[in-house]
């Protein structure tokens, strides 16, 4: 088996190292617009199993980060009832990348430059292994899903839609 293409290391995989995560690390030809289609069909993996990570905000225009399969949308309208705010929005990427510090197309939720609330839907937990950035344009990481609860104190959510 070839050996993956050596990857620098990023704010995101750095902290993975520092708290002892396992992960593995998937690198592949990133595409603009391409979305986890792409990662899923490169990576020769469920799409289902690639994880997004969404930056989004609140009516007061506080960040948070929605955790989403990637063949799955998120109901702002469930997510804001389900975290008590009034209603939340996609950031756009300018405030996206203000907020986390990397680049959209390559948001991790990990070690991000602000410290937001990490919400995940309910059912990425029951997922035996995940795929989600590593904090750059084509580049995945592999991890167990508790990862997210035990690392980010994400919480879960149901809020998923069918694409």
């Amino acid at each position: 088996m070839a050996r993956h293409a050596h990857v620098s290391e990023t704010p995101a995989t750095k902290f993975l190292r520092q708290n002892k995560i396992e992960f593995s690390e998937h690198v592949y030809a990133y595409e603009e617009r391409g979305g986890t289609a792409v990662s899923a069909r490169e990576l020769a993996v469920p799409e289902h199993a690639v994880v997004k990570t969404l930056v989004m905000e609140d009516q007061a225009a506080n960040p948070l980060i929605v955790l989403m399969h990637g063949d799955r949308s998120v109901s702002t309208k469930n997510l804001a009832r389900s975290i008590g705010a009034k209603s939340v929005t996609p950031c756009t990427p300018e405030a996206a990348q203000r907020q986390s510090g990397y680049q959209v197309g390559g948001t991790s939720p990990f070690a991000t430059r602000k410290r937001m609330p990490v919400y995940v839907e309910k059912s990425v937990l029951d997922l035996p292994k995940i795929y989600i950035n590593g904090g750059r344009r084509g580049y995945l990481v592999g991890i167990a899903p508790s990862v997210l609860v035990d690392l980010l104190d994400a919480r879960a959510v149901e809020v998923a839609l069918e694409n």
